[in-house]
């Protein structure tokens, strides 16, 4: 059998987090995808705030860190003055759909030539299991113990959807990565995310649905299926636009 071998642009490191949690696997797929690109010497991330605020122990890449939200504002400035490099920010619900809503949403208004990693878990996950803006309805969280109510907390945001309006995006897609299937399609999805800011085509995103066994308070297996049972029926996954 071939030897198990790491992605280059992956350090050799023990996980921080979660046992089940996505966050480990997806930034393997985002490594593997740039060394199949061969960007390595050429990429800049830009880390959240959240679970995965320290990505930069995972990434054998430069990677930045930015204020709550303001991922793509950080990303936008390193573009901007560094247009040979691949650029892309990776967050989560709380960075992206929450505090960083202005942000992202202006960033494709303008068509800025970055690519967005958008893990979706449907929780605060890094401070404590609160609702996020993607919690689905009827969802128990720490801050909604009577669930999530329409009349109450609102619909669940469709951050993605909301995007595909815009003119200046060139391309998102909804992904998973609750079975092997939905894993190859995620990295499909990831390289199809850089090359087109590589081609110069605008800013560009995916979102992957990600579980959160502990905040969710299930099994790694339990969750993987409640994206399968539940979670793709409120964000069904496929190409939204490009």
């Amino acid at each position: 059998m071939p030897k198990f071998e790491k992605p280059r642009s992956m350090k050799d490191v023990a996980t921080h987090y979660c046992p089940g949690c996505g966050h480990g696997l997806i930034h393997r797929l985002l490594c593997e995808v740039i060394d199949d690109l061969g960007v390595r010497e050429t990429t800049v991330s830009v880390a959240p705030v959240g679970c995965a605020v320290l990505a930069y122990d995972y990434w054998d890449f430069d990677t930045m860190e930015a204020p709550h939200g303001r991922t793509p504002a950080v990303a936008t400035g390193l573009k901007r003055v560094m247009p040979d490099k691949l650029v892309f920010t990776y967050q989560g619900d709380g960075d992206l759909a929450a505090i960083g809503t202005s942000e992202i949403i202006h960033a494709g208004n303008r068509g800025e030539n970055i690519s967005v990693i958008f893990v979706n878990n449907g929780v605060y996950g890094m401070t404590g299991g609160q609702m996020a803006p993607t919690t689905l309805k009827g969802q128990t969280t720490a801050t909604s113990p009577h669930t999530r109510r329409v009349e109450k907390e609102g619909y669940p945001l469709k951050i993605t959807e909301m995007m595909a309006v815009l003119d200046g995006v060139a391309y998102l897609e909804r992904t998973s990565v609750d079975s092997y299937a939905n894993i190859i399609k995620t990295k499909k999805a990831i390289e199809k995310c850089f090359r087109a800011q590589l081609e110069g085509k605008g800013f560009s995103m995916v979102e992957i649905l990600s579980p959160c066994p502990t905040y969710w308070g299930m099994s790694p297996v339990e969750s993987m299926e409640r994206i399968r049972n539940e979670v793709v029926k409120e964000y069904p996954l496929g190409v939204i636009k490009g």
